[in-house]
C-alpha cells in the first residue's frame, strides 16, 4: 500500500465521519516544540542531541526537594539514575536515550576496523578462520584459531620466543580498539621493554576471539602473552577495552581460569595510560611467578 492509498483512506474515514480534511502543514519552528510538550523544568528538550553530554547528564525527576543531590548522583555514575517516570512508564527523553544507546551499541558490533586503519599504525595484519562479520558472530569456535595463511605470515614475520607476545584484536568491539589504541599500546610496549624484557611484534587479528591467544603464544614459543580486544559494548558505552593475559599457553591445556582479566579500559573506567602500567606491573609478576590467572599469588 503506497502513501496515495493512504491519503484516500484516510480522507475516506473522515468525510464519512462528517468532517472535512485540513491540509496538513509541517509545523512552524514556533509550535514544532513548545515548552509544555517537550520541555520540562528539569531541561527535557526535543531537539536535545541523544548522544551528547548533555543527554547524558539530564535529569528527569521533575520538582526535586533538593536538585543539587540529584545533579551530584548523577555526576558520580553511568548509570541510568533521576531518569524520572511518566506514571508507571519511563519519560520520553530517557526511552529516546535507551533506544539510541541500543542502537549504538548494535552498530559497534556490527562495524569493521577500517584496514587503512590498521596500515597507519604499521601493524601486521592476519586472521582467524572467520571470513566475515556474520559468520564471526554466529561461529565464536573458529575465531579461535589462525587460518593457515596467518599462521605462515606469524611464522616468517614475527620474533621468535619473546618473553612478552603482544596481540590486537577487534573482539566485539572495533570502538574499542580504534580509541584507545594510541594510549595503551606505545606506552605499553615501552614498559614492557624499559622492563628489560624481549617484546615480540605487535600485529593485529581480525575476528579473534580471546582463545586465539593459546595457538599465537604456542606457535611463537612466548612465555607470555596479552590480548588486547574489545569487549562486548554496553548501552551507552562502547569503547571498552579488555587486556586477557596468559602465561605460557597451550592449546589443548590452557583454560579460561588461566587468563588474567583486565577490564573497562577506556577514558570513562581505567584509563588507557594507566592501563598500560598496571599491564607492565604484571607480565612482570607472570614472569616471576611462572603463572597467571588463579595460579598467581598475589
Amino acid at each position: 500500500m503506497d502513501q496515495k492509498q493512504i491519503e484516500e483512506i484516510v480522507r475516506s474515514v473522515m468525510a464519512s465521519m462528517g468532517e472535512s480534511q485540513p491540509q496538513a502543514q509541517a509545523p512552524s519552528p514556533e509550535t514544532k516544540c513548545s515548552t509544555t510538550q517537550c520541555a520540562a523544568p528539569t531541561g527535557e528538550s526535543c531537539a536535545m542531541d541523544l548522544g551528547s553530554a548533555e543527554a547524558k547528564a539530564w535529569i528527569g525527576v521533575e520538582n526535586p526537594h533538593r536538585a543539587e543531590v540529584l545533579t551530584e548522583l548523577r555526576r558520580s555514575t553511568a548509570a541510568r539514575v533521576c531518569t524520572g517516570r511518566a506514571g508507571p512508564r519511563p519519560r520520553t527523553q530517557a526511552l529516546l536515550r535507551f533506544l539510541a544507546d541500543h542502537s549504538r551499541s548494535k552498530d559497534t558490533v556490527l562495524k569493521e576496523v577500517p584496514e587503512e586503519w590498521v596500515k597507519a599504525q604499521g601493524l601486521l595484519e592476519v586472521r582467524s578462520e572467520i571470513s566475515d562479520k556474520n559468520l564471526y558472530l554466529t561461529r565464536p569456535d573458529m575465531g579461535r584459531r589462525l587460518s593457515a595463511e596467518a599462521i605462515e605470515a606469524l611464522k616468517s614475520q614475527c620474533v621468535m620466543n619473546p618473553d612478552v607476545q603482544v596481540i590486537i584484536s577487534d573482539g566485539l568491539s572495533t570502538d574499542a580498539i580504534t580509541a584507545n589504541y594510541e594510549e595503551i599500546l606505545p606506552p605499553l610496549l615501552s614498559g614492557l621493554k624499559q622492563a628489560g624484557l624481549k617484546v615480540g611484534t605487535p600485529f593485529f587479528v581480525r575476528y579473534g576471539r580471546v582463545k586465539i591467544e593459546d595457538q599465537i603464544g604456542e606457535l611463537l614459543g612466548a612465555k607470555a602473552v596479552i590480548l588486547l580486544v574489545g569487549e562486548r559494548p554496553g548501552l551507552g558505552q562502547s569503547e571498552s577495552l579488555s587486556c586477557y593475559a596468559v602465561y605460557s599457553p597451550r592449546v589443548a591445556t590452557t583454560v579460561e581460569a588461566d587468563r588474567t582479566c583486565i577490564s573497562n579500559i577506556h577514558q570513562g573506567g581505567t584509563p588507557p595510560v594507566e592501563a598500560a602500567a598496571v599491564i607492565v606491573d604484571l607480565a612482570k609478576r607472570m614472569l616471576e611467578q611462572k603463572a597467571s590467572g588463579i595460579n598467581m599469588t598475589r
